[in-house]
């Protein structure tokens, strides 16, 4: 009897140090993202499902929602829903939860990030320094756990009216943007009529012609989508990126085990990598490329520029002289922005930029 006594406190011992039991976790996690499963947003999601589902032995097993099922195609309302616990994981973006966290701006301030001598340098140099270590924590004050970094990648304009190679090219075109007042402000400097339409209607808007263009990464939603259906036309001016962002419930996060948490973090790690990966093949000096081939992970397209121009696409490719004027035409927004966001903040990010060069 004492042998079966010695047992049992044996394995009562084991299941503390391995963490809650299985049946402490739920059958299934949902995961929220804004787009398709077909955009490098919506595959950056599943791989990270697929890697904790793996990693975990099925103990974490993630559902990914696309198409913002879980927030009724309202955009904005997502942090709310993760707060709560009505959404347990999101992959999400900054300006979607810049409403209720100001600081998420800092990235969609007009061209302060392509006004460096390498953008995605500059970006990583963000995430990786003092500034993102201030957004994190700023995220995080607002009740939900934050996992790790991704990326929907530079947001690029695509029209049926162009090209566009000055501000005076935009003027009076209706463009659609969402829901952001950040983005308003940027396209009245620039002459034009920003259209405030949730990504779930706004294909309609395309279709129908309410809108002459839209803004969006062109790995991660402009050639899934086949934008070129509606748009002749693309700007490559990268006003400003995209990042992503893991993250999950409070409750939901504190539920796991130290184990699964260092598993579910480590496999956002290699979402991130992934995640940059996509959304910048075929527009970096050939890393993205690289890396998608070691872990044979390669996308149908590798050469985003090839792939809009057969599709009959006409593509302007900035130069840092137009970039230039494009950011002086928008310093007004920069400056006010600036003191909604923070003035420590976007100094902090200037630095970590300043610092990558």
């Amino acid at each position: 009897m004492s042998m079966f006594r010695n047992a049992l406190a044996l394995a009562a011992g084991l299941a503390v140090l391995a963490g809650p039991a299985l049946g402490a976790y739920k059958t299934e996690y949902k995961l929220s993202v804004v787009p398709g499963a077909s955009s490098g947003w919506g595959q950056s999601a599943a791989y990270f499902a697929e890697q904790v589902k793996a990693r975990t032995e099925g103990r974490v097993n993630i559902k990914v929602y696309y198409g913002a099922q879980l927030m009724a195609g309202k955009q904005t309302s997502e942090l709310l829903l993760v707060r709560s616990g009505a959404i347990d994981f999101a992959l999400a973006s900054t300006i979607n939860w810049s409403p209720q966290v100001r600081e998420l701006n800092l990235t969609a301030l007009p061209f302060f990030v392509a006004n460096n001598p390498d953008r995605y340098k500059a970006m990583d140099a963000i995430e990786a320094g003092k500034s993102g270590a201030m957004i994190v924590k700023t995220i995080e004050s607002k009740g939900v756990k934050f996992i790790g970094w991704g990326e929907n990648g530079f947001r690029e304009l695509t029209t049926s009216k162009g090209p566009i190679n000055r501000p005076e090219d935009m003027k009076g075109m209706k463009l659609r943007v969402c829901g952001t007042p950040i983005f308003q402000d940027i396209f009245t400097a620039l002459g034009s009529n920003p259209q405030a339409i949730n990504w779930s209607e706004a294909v309609t808007g395309f279709q129908q012609g309410i809108v002459d263009g839209q803004e969006n990464p062109t790995n991660g939603i402009n050639i899934p989508l086949k934008v070129w259906t509606w748009h002749k036309y693309s700007t490559d001016w990268h006003y400003m990126i995209d990042p992503l962002f893991f993250s999950a419930n409070r409750k939901i996060w504190n539920g796991f085990s130290e184990k699964d948490k260092a598993i579910i973090e480590d496999c956002a790690r290699d979402a991130e990598k992934y995640s940059k990966a996509l959304s910048r093949v075929g527009l970096d000096d050939g890393s993205a490329l690289k890396y998608l081939r070691s872990i044979g992970k390669v996308p149908a397209v590798t050469d985003p520029y090839a792939e809009q121009t057969k599709n009959g696409m006409i593509v302007t490719r900035f130069t840092p002289e137009q970039i230039r004027v494009f950011y002086e035409a928008t310093q007004s927004v920069r400056d006010k922005w600036t003191k909604n966001i923070g003035p420590k903040l976007v100094k902090a990010a200037q630095a970590d930029m300043e610092a990558a060069k």
